[in-house]
């Protein structure tokens, strides 16, 4: 009797672990549009595109039966219009990007790339007599692209935290790519940017000895963006097809060139459950700044 028991558990069991896989894997046709039409903020053309998700576009067709059809937008703007005009479906963007697109219309988010290492510092050289975000009145200070949230917005929260007033404490120099050589260099007296420069900093220049004066907490994550009016049904299943299947979803993803360096090599992954309460820091952080979306 007690083997029959175990027998009839372990039917059970198997029975409910094959339903499981059945629905996590089914055909997605009914509930969702096909193909399903998704952009990326960051990524300009049809061939970088392509090279960059075409492992994970064939994954998710593989895994939903939907075809991932990929649409080449020019900024985060056109991005956010096709979104509120039912244009694409999904969008995979930046925080700064959703808290944008959710200021213009409905929007929820399907998974988030979690960076554990997603935040801001603000580097000077080992030699510098500054110590703190409030040494720096009167300084040069570089900051990376306008509108990056960890090279520009978050970086001017913490110099406004401070107490400093951006336009009138410090002279502040958007250096984009070349902020890391304005450091290196000596033309700015700090720089501030992401958690990771440090890694650029000393590539560019091995012999040199540079600190910290200031860090983040971690940042949210970049998330895809799923429009609103995609029906309860649909964005349920997506949502619990790509958790259910997420190490598959993760490799597809990592598997190219672009994002192994983007995702891996930052010690990243998937996060599920996150919703639009994790991103007030974020519009904390553009209102502290004084910096409109």
């Amino acid at each position: 009797m007690r083997k029959t028991l175990i027998a009839l558990a372990t039917t059970a069991a198997a029975s409910m672990l094959a339903t499981t896989s059945v629905q996590a894997n089914d055909d997605l046709s009914n509930v969702c549009p096909n193909p399903i039409r998704m952009a990326d903020t960051g990524i300009e053309g049809m061939g970088p595109l392509e090279d960059a998700f075409g492992p994970f576009a064939e994954t998710f067709e593989e895994t939903t039966g939907l075809e991932l059809e990929m649409f080449s937008l020019s900024n985060r703007t056109a991005a956010g219009n096709a979104l509120q005009y039912d244009d694409v479906d999904l969008v995979f963007g930046g925080p700064s990007e959703f808290v944008l697109f959710e200021r213009e219309g409905d929007i929820e988010i399907l998974f988030a790339i979690e960076r554990p290492h997603y935040g801001s510092s603000f580097f000077v050289p080992d030699d510098s007599d500054i110590e703190s975000l409030e040494d720096l009145e009167g300084k040069r200070v570089a900051l990376k692209d306008t509108g990056s949230t960890s090279g520009h917005i978050f970086p001017s929260k913490m110099l406004v935290d401070a107490g400093l007033d951006l336009d009138r404490d410090l002279e502040i120099i958007m250096a984009g790519d070349a902020r890391i050589a304005a450091l290196v260099n000596g033309d700015v007296d700090a720089m501030g940017g992401g958690n990771r420069d440090i890694e650029e900093i000393e590539a560019m220049d091995p012999e040199g000895d540079y600190r910290v004066i200031a860090e983040s907490d971690v940042l949210p994550g970049d998330p895809v963006i799923m429009r609103g009016s995609l029906a309860e049904e649909c964005k349920t299943a997506l949502r619990d097809t790509l958790e259910a299947n997420a190490d598959e979803f993760w490799e597809a993803l990592i598997s190219t060139e672009r994002n192994e360096d983007k995702f891996l090599n930052r010690d990243s992954s998937m996060g599920f459950g996150r919703t639009s309460e994790d991103y007030e820091v974020i519009r904390e952080a553009y209102e502290a700044a004084g910096i409109d979306l």
